[in-house]
């Protein structure tokens, strides 16, 4: 099984980027994965997204997602939505592309008044590539980040069946 986490964050080295491996490890624990998610840094294919071309790189990256079983999608809040960087990779993706998917979405954000955005604004997207997003979507403060682990561990353990039977669904009969 692979799980995979998208960083829609600019910055190299976020606080988003470690939100995001933390959060993805603990749903591979919840469900029993050993092995640790591969990870995409939008920020490093940030030069590359814009060229009207697809570079190696960003293919590679877009194949990458596409092949997930269990997708974190993680960005920071900007403008009470996630970055364009993150739309702009997500768009390079066929409809459906996410089909075999399941994705969780995790927001950053600054203000408890965005915590609606990670269902009104990024759930709908990742449905609409496809993907199925069983469990409400994760809205963490930066005042949490402190104490991730008091906020990811009881996270983790209400997400994992959910993303468990969503795999299991998928199953082939």
């Amino acid at each position: 099984m692979s799980i995979v986490t998208v960083v829609g964050n600019p910055r190299p080295g976020s606080r988003t980027h470690g939100v995001a491996v933390r959060a993805a490890e603990a749903v591979a624990r919840c469900i029993g994965e050993g092995e640790a998610p591969e990870v995409v840094d939008l920020a490093a294919l940030a030069p590359l997204l814009f060229a009207p071309e697809t570079a190696p790189e960003v293919r590679a990256a877009l194949e990458l997602v596409a092949g997930a079983d269990v997708l974190v999608v993680a960005s920071p809040t900007y403008k009470a939505t996630y970055t364009g960087l993150l739309k702009v990779f997500l768009d390079r993706l066929p409809g459906g592309a996410l089909a075999s998917a399941v994705a969780l979405p995790l927001l950053v954000m600054g203000d408890a008044k965005h915590s609606l955005a990670v269902e009104v604004h990024f759930r709908p997207l990742l449905v609409e590539l496809g993907a199925t997003v069983p469990t409400p979507g994760l809205a963490l403060l930066e005042s949490q980040i402190p104490d991730l682990d008091a906020v990811l561990g009881p996270w983790a353990d209400r997400v994992g069946p959910q993303v468990i039977a969503a795999l299991g669904k998928k199953a082939p009969a």
